[in-house]
């Protein structure tokens, strides 16, 4: 199967790497420079430094010459460029499945990725790929489980059975829904607990905090529709627990430094890639409001993200809340 992988940043060059070893792929970026430097130099030397790009990986800047003979298209792109990208895909190759590969919600419109594919390709067999992983230990071919979700069960397992592989297993799902939110408020919590670790108040907290974050995340996915296993699976405990606790994480990397007395704007500048977190925060906090969902966890975030909160005023409210039940 030849595969059009679109996005050439970290995250889209690992997967491109990972399933060369079962099929062709064809990887695509918007710039014509990078396209040619990789080709040159035998790497993605700007999102995954040292990492040989295998030979049947074919880079490409011209997206219909990418998706030419291609029999699935995987989106690998920042969650705010997916709509675009779909738009583009859409008119260049009208009948192939759709696989996006983006976490968190689209800045605004507060909607998920599969909404906006919903809108952008009605009727397209389509799915959702995510879990628990590093861009960096995806290419390296160290093990990985993802989940692959799809309101089509045939297609889950279908594509989940085409993508698996010893390294990369693949898990297939049919809560599209669940394992959405899971993967978009997973990075607020990252944040949080980057913040925690910043201010060393302890593995204990640590593990309360991202405990607490997990119930916040279940109230919020099954509130919208999400199913319970989703949140105690890959996509919600298992990626919880590697964004929040891995050194190679870029939403808990904003944390620390927000611990550290760095200002957003200056993390954001030197992180060189995209946190989904940051922009995800203030939709989820949104969407909380909205539908009486209590998040203090992520009000906390985005106190400190954008109402110009210190880290240290937002921990002790936390630790001020009155006791309740768990969850």
């Amino acid at each position: 199967m030849k595969i059009s992988v679109i996005g050439a940043g970290a995250w889209g060059t690992a997967l491109a790497i990972a399933f060369s070893h079962r099929h062709e792929i064809g990887l695509w970026t918007r710039d014509a420079g990078h396209a040619t430097t990789m080709r040159n130099a035998g790497t993605n030397a700007r999102y995954l430094p040292g990492i040989a790009l295998p030979a049947n990986v074919t880079i490409e800047s011209d997206l219909a010459a990418n998706l030419s003979g291609a029999d699935l298209v995987l989106i690998a792109t920042p969650t705010s460029a997916l709509r675009e990208m779909l738009h583009d895909v859409a008119g260049a190759a009208k009948a192939l499945p759709v696989v996006w590969a983006c976490k968190g919600f689209e800045r605004d419109s507060a909607r998920l990725p599969h909404e906006i594919v919903a809108s952008e390709m009605p009727g397209r067999k389509c799915g959702v790929l995510s879990g628990p992983s590093f861009a960096q230990e995806v290419a390296r071919g160290q093990p990985t489980a993802l989940i692959f979700a799809s309101n089509d069960a045939a297609f889950a397992r279908e594509t989940a059975s085409a993508l698996h592989q010893t390294m990369l297993r693949i898990y297939c799902s049919g809560d599209v829904v669940g394992v959405e939110i899971a993967a978009a408020v997973k990075n607020v919590m990252a944040i949080a607990t980057g913040i925690c670790d910043g201010m060393d108040l302890g593995m204990n907290a640590r593990a309360a905090l991202i405990t607490r974050g997990l119930a916040e995340i279940a109230r919020l996915g099954l509130t919208m529709g999400g199913k319970p296993e989703s949140f105690m699976g890959l996509a919600g405990a298992g990626d919880l627990i590697l964004t929040c606790t891995g050194d190679l994480s870029r939403n808990r990397r904003v944390g620390l430094q927000l611990a550290a007395g760095d200002s957003l704007e200056k993390i954001l500048r030197e992180l060189g890639h995209v946190a989904e977190g940051v922009y995800s925060a203030r939709e989820v906090r949104r969407i909380a409001l909205e539908k009486g969902v209590d998040m203090p966890i992520t009000r906390a975030v985005c106190d400190v993200l954008f109402e110009g909160k210190s880290p240290a005023n937002v921990v002790r409210e936390l630790l001020a809340r009155d006791p309740r039940l768990e969850p």
